[in-house]
């Protein structure tokens, strides 16, 4: 039996996965973000402990002989988390999220201190990603930044809590921009352009490696061994890779989380900074992947299902499914929280555009679903610039629960979309598989299969030229509300 725990922005998943690498248990327990000041997002680190916690004691309280049977944990988290540690180890501000976007001009300044950061990270540099945030801190909160003695993670916070060790895993670490992307190691000229020092970072390791074991208080808390270890794990994006078997050249994810993530996996590293295109370490050694990232995906879904005043989002996704289109139907911008891939542009903001006396609440909720859809094209057609080839894609993450959904994305994508089992839980059964590996050494390609497969959305030929249509002017879209954003966004 092995525990696979996922930290994500909206809440933490367990899971216990059997010897045969079947789902046998789960559990989760919420999160909230909280943003107080535009473009801020943040979360405590308490919370998050709290959360994983409450999570795996459900999950032993409910299935205690399982629990009890556990070989070892794997970790899984949200990426690019600045958890700024003092001498005690105790977090010294909240957390500074993926979704943040306050470190715009630290971005320019990391990269004007070291012009060769796309060379050595394989990525431009992003407000989301952790090492512009810790220029940001020490340009607006310098008296933190003296006190900081380590940054971590958001799942290596979870670990440190867990075993005492500070260390992270090589699909994480690479999303900081402190990663020395071929190495997959840390880069000292990296490290020194944010004006940090080699040991204030966790050891770096691959994600099948043992990084500890469980602190003997935990473990009986959780009704696990003494003992446990506990493997590096990955980020959330590489551990659903890991999740639905897609770590071999071309294989695919599609991610329908908070954020919305198009990630193709390789075997050698192919950088393409310039298209906003993430490249990144894969969970297991000598293996790389690919990512088009947007920042608000199903998250787009659960505010306009609030905005709208739908019950839930599954009574959204209805609406919009009888809702007709129609190259005039309403069209909308994604941009909640600012946009990564294409854009790189943490002031874009979301819009609806073509409005009429005739728009109903249905229409509103389908051109919600279609501008995530439209979004993940944009990815699609990064990623094709670079070279990638891209073939069916599992799909992953709670967006994908149902049907409508994924055949507009098939249809948007013009590409296959599979339902695996467990893809709901798909970072968290990831997890667990990293953490089988950590202690059998097994081959990865013989473990790391997909799951059985549910369902195929083929994309249907007769709605390409209507999507091509609204595609067309949806990209033409951006261009022209950036600075009208921009100047409504920006104080003063």
């Amino acid at each position: 039996m092995f525990l696979g725990i996922d930290l994500g922005t909206s809440a933490v998943k367990a899971v216990l996965v059997d010897d045969q690498d079947a789902l046998v248990a789960e559990a989760q327990s919420p999160l909230t973000v909280q943003r107080p000041l535009p473009l801020w997002s943040e979360q405590d680190p308490d919370a998050w402990w709290s959360a994983t916690e409450s999570a795996v004691r459900t999950l032993s309280r409910e299935h205690p002989a399982l629990a009890a049977q556990v070989r070892a944990v794997g970790l899984s988290g949200q990426m690019h988390g600045a958890t700024l540690l003092g001498s005690d180890d105790r977090p010294l501000r909240p957390a500074i999220l993926w979704n943040d976007g306050r470190a715009g001009d630290a971005c320019a300044e990391l990269t004007r201190r070291e012009p060769l950061l796309p060379e050595i990270t394989g990525n431009p540099a992003m407000p989301g990603f952790a090492a512009p945030k810790v220029v940001w801190v020490e340009q607006h909160e310098p008296e933190v930044f003296r006190a900081t003695r380590t940054v971590l993670l958001p799942k290596d916070y979870l670990r440190l809590r867990m075993t005492g060790t500070k260390a992270t895993d090589a699909s994480d670490a690479a999303g900081t921009l402190w990663l020395d992307l071929r190495a997959r190691r840390w880069s000292p000229r990296m490290i020194a352009a944010t004006h940090l020092a080699p040991e204030q970072l966790p050891e770096v390791y691959e994600g099948t490696a043992v990084t500890g074991t469980l602190r003997d208080a935990v473990a009986d808390a959780w009704g696990l061994p003494r003992g446990t270890p506990v493997a590096a794990g990955g980020s959330d994006n590489a551990a659903a890779a890991i999740g639905s078997g897609a770590v071999r050249e071309g294989e695919a994810l599609l991610s329908l989380g908070t954020s919305g993530v198009y990630l193709v996996a390789a075997t050698i590293p192919r950088p393409s900074p310039e298209r906003g295109v993430h490249t990144f370490c894969h969970a297991v050694p000598g293996r790389w992947h690919q990512m088009g990232v947007i920042l608000s995906a199903a998250s787009c879904v659960s505010w306009a299902a609030r905005l709208l005043r739908f019950e839930s989002e599954a009574e959204l996704v209805r609406a919009a499914a009888g809702s007709a289109v129609a190259r005039q139907s309403p069209l909308f911008l994604p941009y909640l929280s600012g946009e990564r891939t294409p854009h790189n542009d943490p002031r874009a903001r979301g819009a609806f555009v073509g409005l009429s006396h005739e728009t109903a609440r249905g229409d509103l909720a389908r051109a919600v679903l279609e501008g995530v859809a439209f979004a993940f094209r944009d990815n699609r057609d990064a990623l094709l610039a670079s070279g990638t080839r891209l073939g069916p894609a599992t799909l992953s993450g709670g967006g994908s629960r149902t049907d409508f959904w994924p055949q507009l994305l098939a249809d948007v994508l013009e590409r296959p979309l599979e339902r695996r089992s467990g893809g709901e839980v798909g970072p968290a059964i990831g997890a667990a598989r990293l953490a089988r590996l950590a202690v059998t050494r097994e081959d990865p390609d013989q473990v790391l299969v997909p799951p059985p497969l549910a369902h195929v959305y083929e994309p249907r030929a007769a709605e390409a030229g209507l999507i091509a249509e609204r595609f067309a002017i949806y990209q033409a879209l951006y261009p022209r509300l950036r600075e009208p954003a921009h100047a409504l966004f920006t104080p003063g």
